[in-house]
């Protein structure tokens, strides 16, 4: 049995696993692997690892310049944060609703309480009226008298609020909440993948109103939080697990790009580099996981998996503007932690307070400010895409005065920083959860392949990190036991 185990130790010594990609995804499929004793080299193109986590210091303060929480369902982002000792680090954000802004004829009002992605279990409470007028609640009130043969059977979020609660529903509540947190039009949603069960509930109730009630009823006094972050900021998780990567001794190669990932004769792969300061133009691998984002993923693997030479399709293309503001009309937090727009009323999709939001920003910004401004949806181009830095920033401050109410001025802002994102499309975007495990399964069959990432498991930590611990699973098993079998979906 002993040499069984040392066996085994030895052969995972003497396997080199590849990762092309040093976002979170990459990381953890890295780490993984490093974990069990593997060889382990991240490649990673940028300067920095991390991808959409990352931070940035604005006037003397450190701040999430991207992902700045994860949703907590499923547990799997929490126990990885604990395995990393940044137990102690966890934080909940303050209570509240978002608000919306560009309501017709109203302005702004947070969103209602008792909700599912905007669509309200009760049209006829004052939170919900005030948003869409008597004559929307009287039009949302007809769900309740339609016939029930076609419920249950609807695919499209759009199509589906459309028709049982009309359009005042649907532009005022439903689409601020699906741009604001997807990047996409309500009509391209799933209704199964962004509120699963919401169908089932809607044949059980007879309603759309009365389905939400029942899935917001059901979640009541769950305990926790949707979300939680990290004090400091999430950048402590990719911090804390290249430490750890480091400490098992993977190789972290910043600043390289991977150009190419061949098939080797008589077994194993190659991937070909190119780093200023690194001699190397291949590294050999046992296998290889991609983790990078969806067309660099098709253009390295399609001269092998042919399958993949498709289009990568529509990415949502986002900008953060990160403002750094010292202004007391902001202490008292005028629209809670955060705003999202309704579709055309702004140039900006949605904002967030983050010393409202998190008490960690509150403390270390010390009475300024920190103000996260988002631009940039499905099938548009962000309106700060143009700009210079500068002109940037001040169109996120005038979209920031607008949003949450009170008058912001240019010696107002204390420092600015902004990000740009290719955002993979959600999961939740219809067909595209078959479109990306179609091409998973292609994948799998070359044995020594993996992609993992947002554009295969979905949009969001909660999605990316168990998603990778599988992948990095199957790569474990099929180098060190030999390939699974060929309808492994594993």
């Amino acid at each position: 049995m002993t040499d069984g185990v040392e066996e085994l130790a030895a052969h995972a010594r003497d396997t080199h696993i590849v990762v092309v990609g040093g976002g979170v995804a990459g990381l953890v499929a890295a780490l993984e692997c490093a974990k069990v004793g593997m060889q382990v080299t991240v490649v990673e193109a940028s300067d920095s690892f991390g991808g959409a986590v990352r931070s940035a210091e604005v006037a003397g303060i450190t701040v999430d310049a991207g992902a700045e929480s994860y949703a907590t369902r499923g547990g799997t982002v929490r126990a990885l944060i604990d395995e990393l000792g940044l137990g102690d680090a966890v934080v909940r954000p303050a209570a509240g609703r978002a608000w919306v802004a560009g309501i017709p004829g109203v302005g702004a009002a947070p969103l209602p309480a008792g909700s599912v992605l905007g669509i309200p279990d009760n049209p006829w409470g004052d939170d919900v009226r005030r948003i869409i007028g008597w004559r929307g609640v009287w039009r949302a009130y007809l769900d309740r008298l339609r016939p029930p043969l076609t419920i249950g059977h609807e695919r499209s979020l759009g199509a589906l609020v459309r028709t049982r609660m009309g359009e005042r529903v649907l532009d005022r509540l439903v689409a601020p909440v699906t741009t604001g947190v997807y990047s996409a039009r309500p009509d391209d949603i799933d209704v199964d993948f962004a509120a699963p069960g919401l169908n089932s509930a809607l044949t059980r109730t007879g309603s759309l109103a009365g389905a939400v009630a029942q899935l917001t009823g059901a979640r009541t006094g769950a305990p926790g939080a949707a979300v939680e972050g990290l004090a400091g900021g999430m950048s402590r998780l990719v911090a804390a697990l290249t430490e750890r990567l480091i400490a098992l001794d993977a190789e972290l190669l910043s600043s390289t790009e991977a150009r190419a990932v061949a098939a080797r004769d008589g077994g194993g792969w190659a991937v070909s580099i190119h780093a200023e300061d690194d001699p190397r133009v291949e590294l050999r691998a046992d296998a290889v996981i991609v983790a990078t984002p969806e067309a660099i993923a098709r253009a390295l693997l399609s001269p092998s998996v042919p399958e993949l030479s498709g289009d990568a399709g529509e990415a949502p293309m986002v900008e953060i503007v990160t403002l750094v503001l010292e202004s007391r009309a902001l202490d008292a937090a005028p629209r809670g932690t955060g705003v999202l727009t309704v579709p055309g009323s702004f140039s900006a999709k949605a904002l967030t307070h983050s010393t409202a939001k998190w008490d960690w920003v509150a403390r270390a910004a010390d009475g300024l400010h920190v103000v996260r401004v988002s631009f940039g949806a499905q099938g548009e181009e962000p309106a700060t895409a143009r700009l210079d830095d500068a002109d940037a920033a001040a169109l996120a401050l005038a979209e920031a005065s607008a949003l949450l109410g009170v008058p912001l001025q240019p010696g107002d802002l204390r420092g600015a920083h902004r990000e740009r994102f290719t955002q993979s499309q959600p999961a939740s975007v219809i067909g595209r959860a078959a479109a990306s495990a179609a091409a998973r399964t292609t994948v799998h069959r070359r044995p020594g392949l993996a992609v993992v990432g947002a554009w295969v498991a979905g949009t969001g930590l909660a999605q990316v990190v168990p998603d990778a611990v599988n992948e990095a699973e199957l790569v474990r098993r099929t180098t060190l036991f030999g390939a699974p079998p060929a309808d492994s979906t594993l």
